[in-house]
């Protein structure tokens, strides 16, 4: 693995990397990032491409560096539903699982980093602070599935989809300020009614109320524009 010239014991992949502090390597020391890049591996997916499958050997965790990725259940007469969205720098994968519990997908064109099971979980436990941020992603992630719950049992459809909005728009780039947003939305119209519990024909009627209301503009039909992130937010129901 070439090291870069400023900083020897930082591999060159590590120091591109756009979400290296933000995500479970931002957990490790230099030493600990030039061992497991040793193991690591950069792919590249694009929209709906399957990354992994439901109750398959788990082999591999990856870091999602851009993208979004799909999670699903399916039923064994062949329904399935989409049980949540991970974004930059979400970990793919439970700790310790030996198969998966969900199927993976890309729902946009993607970027992983890759690393093997063995390789994660011998490191997890020889670093409290990586074990810590593992922690701390998993407990988020339970939040937000509560609070989904609560979106999906007792939620308008109206809330429901500028409630997808808001977590769409949040979510793919956390760290921009200010009340505008632009972003491509990633599942289709099918998709975000499977994920919303809605019919196609309702997810489009309220995306043209939010439109007509002014709260977004649609452009070329996945092409999101938010003019008030803070406008949306009063259209969740919460």
């Amino acid at each position: 693995m070439r090291k870069d010239i400023h900083n020897s014991n930082i591999p060159v992949r590590c120091m591109s990397c756009e979400i290296r502090h933000k995500g479970v390597c931002g957990a490790l020391s230099a030493e600990e990032l030039l061992m497991l890049s040793a193991h690591t591996r950069l792919v590249n997916y694009q929209s709906g491409d399957e990354l992994a499958g439901e109750k398959m050997p788990a082999e591999s965790y990856a870091t999602v560096i851009r993208g979004v990725v799909k999670l699903t259940k399916r039923l064994e007469d062949g329904r399935q539903q989409i049980v949540g969205l991970q974004f930059a720098p979400d970990l793919l994968g439970r700790l310790n699982a030996n198969e998966n519990a969900v199927s993976v997908e890309a729902a946009s064109d993607v970027n992983l980093c890759r690393i093997p099971k063995a390789a994660l979980e011998r490191m997890v436990k020889s670093n409290t602070a990586l074990a810590e941020r593992l922690m701390a992603q998993a407990l988020r992630e339970l939040d937000e599935a509560r609070d989904w719950m609560v979106t999906l049992g007792r939620k308008t459809a109206a809330e429901k989809v500028a409630s997808f909005l808001l977590l769409i728009a949040t979510h793919l780039d956390p760290e921009t300020v200010g009340e505008k947003r632009r972003f491509e939305l990633p599942l289709s119209r099918a998709d975000i009614a499977d994920f919303l519990g809605l019919t196609v024909e309702t997810v489009s009627r309220q995306l043209s109320k939010l439109r007509t209301d002014g709260v977004i503009s649609i452009v070329a039909n996945r092409h999101i524009e938010v003019p008030k992130l803070s406008k949306l937010k009063a259209c969740c129901g919460s």
